[in-house]
Formats: C-alpha cells, sequence, structure tokens
C-alpha cells in the first residue's frame, strides 16, 4: 500500500477526515508551531538533526544519510511500539514534516505498509503556513467586529470574557497573545507564543467565527508584546468595526489595576526593571520615582501617576490615530470591575450589538 498524497486545502476543507494528525518533525520545531490538533511523533529529534545536519556540511550527503537512515529507522519503530497497539484497520493517519519530504514520507510509508489508509500532506508544514498567510489577509474581511475602546483599567478584557460567557463570539487578542499589550503586560510564567503560532491560533478563531454575527475584540495596537497583529486585521477593526468606548470611573480604574497587577509585590525588581523601557518617553527621573514608589510599597501612588502620566495620553494618541470617528461611539458604562457589573454590561452591548447598534 502507498500513502496517498494530499495538498493542504483538501486537507483543511475536504470531505474526508483524519483519525490521527501526525507531525514528523523535531520537537522543537513542534512547539514552535504546528497544524491544529497535530501530535509529534519525531523521526528525527533535535539533536539528531543538528548531527545530521553537521555530517552533511562537514563529511559528505552519503555519510549523512547513511547516519540519519538508522536514527530515523529506530525513531519510528519506538513511535510504532507504543502508538500502534490498538489502533484497527481502518485507522486513518495523516502524516507531515516542513516540507513534504523525507521525514513524512518515511514515517508515511511504514504505517502503509502495516495497512492503515495513510496520507501525506503536499508540502507539509511549509504549505499549511503559507495557507494561514492568505486566510488572515481574508477573513478578516467577511467579519463584522465591535471594537472596545477604553484607557487602560476600564475592563475591556473583563467584559470580553463576560461576552464569551454568556455565548457571544469573542476574538481575544491579548488572551491569545499571553501579554496585556502595555510596557507591563507580560503575564507571569506564560511567555508569549512564537509569531507563527500567534498566527496559528488566531487563523483558528477567525475561520469559526459565524460572518452573520458580530465578532468582540478589544482596540489593539500593532503589536501585542512581541507579536504583531496581522495588518488586514488591524484594517478591518479601525476602517469597517463599530467602536465602543468602555468607561469607568478613575478610581475604579485604580483598584482594577492594583488587582490585575497585585503579583508585581511578590517581584518588585522586575516591575523596575520593566519601567526602564518608558525612559525615552518619560524621562529618567520621572522612572526613577516610580521605581523609587513602588521599591517602598507605595503601589496606589505608582499606578495613580501611571495611569495619569503615561497611559492615559498615549492611550487618547492611539485612539486618535486609529478611529476617526472615535467621539462618536457608543458608551459603556461600568460602575465598578465587579462580575456583576461587567456581566449586566456585557448583555447591554450584546443585545445592543446584536439589533445593530452601537455604530
Amino acid at each position: 500500500m502507498t500513502p496517498r498524497l494530499v495538498g493542504i486545502d483538501e486537507a483543511l476543507d475536504g470531505p474526508l477526515r483524519f483519525d490521527a494528525l501526525i507531525d514528523a518533525r523535531s520537537p522543537s520545531e513542534f512547539a514552535a508551531d504546528r497544524l491544529p490538533g497535530a501530535v509529534n511523533w519525531p523521526v528525527l529529534d533535535d539533536a539528531q538533526r543538528r548531527e545530521v545536519g553537521t555530517l552533511y556540511k562537514q563529511v559528505s550527503a552519503l555519510e549523512a544519510r547513511k547516519i540519519g537512515a538508522a536514527m530515523v529507522a529506530r525513531n519510528i519503530a519506538a513511535h510504532l511500539e507504543r502508538e500502534i497497539g490498538p489502533r484497527t484497520r481502518d485507522w486513518q493517519p495523516l502524516v507531515y514534516c516542513w516540507r513534504g519530504g523525507q521525514r513524512s514520507g518515511s514515517l508515511a510509508w511504514f504505517l502503509a505498509q502495516i495497512g492503515y489508509r495513510t496520507a501525506q500532506l503536499q508540502g507539509g508544514y511549509k504549505a499549511f503556513r503559507e495557507r494561514v498567510r492568505r486566510d488572515l489577509d481574508e477573513l478578516p474581511a467577511r467579519l463584522d467586529f465591535v471594537v472596545l475602546a477604553g484607557r487602560t483599567g476600564s475592563g475591556k478584557t473583563r467584559l470580553l470574557q463576560a461576552l464569551a460567557e454568556i455565548g457571544a463570539q469573542v476574538l481575544d487578542l491579548e488572551g491569545i497573545a499571553c501579554h496585556r499589550g502595555s510596557v507591563l503586560g507580560a503575564l507571569p510564567g506564560r511567555p508569549q507564543p512564537t509569531q507563527k503560532r500567534f498566527d496559528t491560533l488566531l487563523w483558528e478563531q477567525l475561520r469559526r467565527f459565524d460572518p452573520a454575527r458580530p465578532v468582540f475584540v478589544e482596540s489593539e495596537s500593532a503589536k501585542i508584546g512581541t507579536l504583531a497583529v496581522p495588518p488586514a486585521l488591524l484594517t478591518r477593526m479601525r476602517e469597517h468595526g463599530r467602536v465602543v468606548r468602555v468607561h469607568l470611573t478613575g478610581d475604579a480604574r485604580l483598584a482594577l489595576l492594583l488587582e490585575d497587577y497585585a503579583f508585581f509585590a511578590d517581584d518588585v525588581e522586575g516591575f523596575c526593571a520593566r519601567l526602564q523601557a518608558l525612559v525615552p518617553l518619560r524621562g529618567h527621573g520621572c522612572v526613577e520615582r516610580w521605581q523609587a514608589a513602588a521599591r517602598a510599597g507605595h503601589w496606589r501612588d505608582v499606578f495613580a501617576d501611571l495611569m495619569t502620566s503615561h497611559y492615559d495620553p498615549l492611550y487618547e494618541q492611539s485612539m486618535r490615530r486609529s478611529f476617526a470617528g472615535l467621539h462618536e461611539a457608543a458608551v459603556v458604562d461600568l460602575d465598578d470591575g465587579g462580575k456583576d457589573a461587567v456581566r449586566h454590561a456585557a448583555a447591554r452591548l450584546l443585545d445592543a450589538a446584536a439589533g445593530g447598534t452601537p455604530r
């Protein structure tokens, strides 16, 4: 039996559904990004790839292939011994590697020889990546975005979460990026994904949305931490999105910020280190004052000053630049950042958006 070659469009959109999606690349390649739902059966691990590559460059292609073939055979044998025991004859896997070449071809061949109806992804991960990039250029234009705009600490993320809980379509860009979007936005214990992984996770979300229903999203800059938001998505949000201004009073905003960033109390020097990035904008004196207040435990003073001196002016500049009709946008008032207030606001907003407002 010979593995069947399957193109990326057929694999993603065709009627055939595979029982397993097997990534034959190395663990580091798999960690950086992969097709949705894939499992990793590395034909060569990272160290082996480096060894074979070095032999190829420094000795000869023949020597690299001889050593590599033995490694591949042992690795595939281990995968088969571990994985295929419970598989019945009608099991249908799809196997891929970087370009759809020797790594996936070797694994697919073995599976086919056992008798499984095995498919190999033509073009491999590279073809998938090209499809993702193409779709990220096209999918946003099909969607009706309701864009939540509001100053830092106004409860936009909490409002998105409440909307999701009551069944609204929500695109949480900061959640996907594992970052809150500001100089203090990195989340403890949650590193950002690679750009490719961010793109794939975003692509998965956009594909699932019903174009007949609004999609709620928070206004964002072109970058969230180190990650770039696709230009087509930003353009759609800014030029065609229905903007809603989320308003929370100053005291309530400060309380929300102190709650969301309370973890900095356990990492004061980490907080101070992040503030260094603001020196070009705010000057050494201002940043040193914030750092001294943080080290003294005066968190309320630090965040109150950050709000008025840094975040609010920056927000106003960004909004004027991104949304021409912001002054005409509907406003959602939050009494506070608590669950009840946010939940009630989410229900009102969902009803209004479903009726074609706000605009």
